[in-house]
Order: C-alpha cells, then sequence, then structure tokens
C-alpha cells in the first residue's frame, strides 16, 4: 500500500518560493491502477518522483508498506527504488548506446530481482511480449517512437516491481498507438499485480481509469483534492 501523507514540495525561485505539489491525503491500494490528472504545470512529474524517492518531500511523509521512504537517506532511497519502482520516463531515458534487449540488461544489474542466468531469456521474453522479438538487437534510435515507448515500459517492469509509474508515457504518440501502448502497460502492471500510478492530461486516455486523482494549477501553486 502506498500512503502520502500531508506532503509538501517547495522550490525556491529567486526570493519566491513556489509551491509545486501539496497532497492532503492520498491512499494507494497493492495492485491498483489509477491516472493523475491535471495540465501542464499542475506537479504531476514532482509528485511521480517523490513517489520514486527522487525527490524528498519539504515536509510530510511518504510510505509505501509502512516504509517511510521520505525519511531514508539518498542512498538508501536509491537501493529501495532498484528493487521496488519500475519508471516510464515521459523522456524515455533509453540508452542510445546500448541495443534495446541491453537496455533491459542494464536496467536489471541495479537488482537482484531476477536470477544472473535467467536474465537474458527473461529480458528476450518482455520484448517478445511487447512484439519487439525481432528488434532485440536495435538501437533506440532505429525504431519509431512507440517501438522505443514499447521498450520503456518493458525496462519499466523487467525487475518485477512492486510500484510502476509512467509519466505522460503517451503524450508523443498518435491515438491508436498511445491507446496499444496504454493496454500494454495495464496488461504487463495487472500479470504482477503491480501498482500503477498513470500521469496525463489526456481525456481519452484518463476515461480508461476507474480511479482519477486531480492536480490543479492555482496561479504559481498546484492543489491536490482529495478523493473519498
Amino acid at each position: 500500500m502506498l500512503e502520502v501523507i500531508h506532503v509538501r514540495k517547495e522550490f525556491r525561485d529567486g526570493r519566491q518560493i513556489i509551491t509545486a505539489v501539496n497532497v492532503d491525503n492520498l491512499v494507494v491500494e497493492t495492485g491498483e491502477q489509477l491516472a493523475l490528472v491535471g495540465p501542464s504545470g499542475s506537479g504531476k512529474t514532482t509528485l511521480l518522483h517523490l513517489l520514486s524517492g527522487l525527490l524528498t518531500p519539504t515536509s510530510g511523509e511518504i510510505k509505501y508498506n509502512n516504509i517511510k521512504i521520505s525519511a531514508m537517506p539518498e542512498r538508501w532511497r536509491d537501493t529501495w527504488r532498484s528493487h521496488t519502482v519500475g519508471y516510464v520516463f515521459q523522456k524515455l531515458n533509453l540508452l542510445n548506446s546500448l541495443t534495446i534487449l541491453d537496455n533491459l540488461l542494464a536496467a536489471m544489474s541495479f537488482s537482484d530481482a531476477i536470477d544472473k542466468q535467467d536474465q537474458l531469456a527473461w529480458a528476450s521474453h518482455l520484448l517478445d511480449q511487447v512484439g519487439l522479438a525481432d528488434r532485440l538487437h536495435s538501437f533506440p534510435r532505429q525504431l519509431s517512437m512507440g517501438e522505443q515507448q514499447r521498450v520503456a515500459i518493458a525496462r519499466a517492469v523487467v525487475n518485477r516491481p512492486w510500484l510502476i509509474l509512467a509519466d505522460e508515457p503517451t503524450a508523443s504518440l498518435d491515438q491508436a498507438n498511445g491507446q496499444r501502448v496504454l493496454a500494454l502497460l495495464r496488461q504487463l502492471a495487472k500479470s504482477s499485480n503491480s501498482t500503477l500510478l498513470v500521469s496525463s492530461h489526456d481525456s481519452q486516455i484518463i476515461d480508461q481509469f476507474q480511479r482519477v486523482v486531480p492536480l490543479r494549477q492555482v496561479n504559481t501553486h498546484a492543489a491536490y483534492h482529495s478523493l473519498a
């Protein structure tokens, strides 16, 4: 279970303090899938970074299965993230110097979730699941944007994470490819009973989720409204 309790994240901009995220209370059950929505600048990416431990809150607590992530030293958060979190970044962050197979193998090198002797077979299996079995030795630059998104999803789930965070995973895709990518991401999360949070401002994506958590921007501040 993921818990966000009175979390606030502030940044300094010259003499001004900007509140990027202000979450009163959010509880996400294990295996739940939800959409985090709001316009550009409403704090969606910042909140995902907080949930993954890439950032720490200015105040409040973030807990995952009663482990207080927000209070961990950075080194411990890095270790926790490598074992627990799969992240689909908005800019993908694929390693262009590596083949797509090696991108997945590199991700597994930071975790012991998959036995070393099984890693090659598991990475190949995942790329087959996302429809890229014939592109294992291709480099990211040789793939279409939709194919690169599928690689990013495979990389995010390669360590069988408990928590999957996807930041605008369909933003650079046309409608048809966006729907395919979202369906694939939800299917892979469901098969491993992973908790899934997807940020988006696309109504066609948002409408597919039973639970939606809205973020809205108020002037230079982002405010969270808790749902019952």
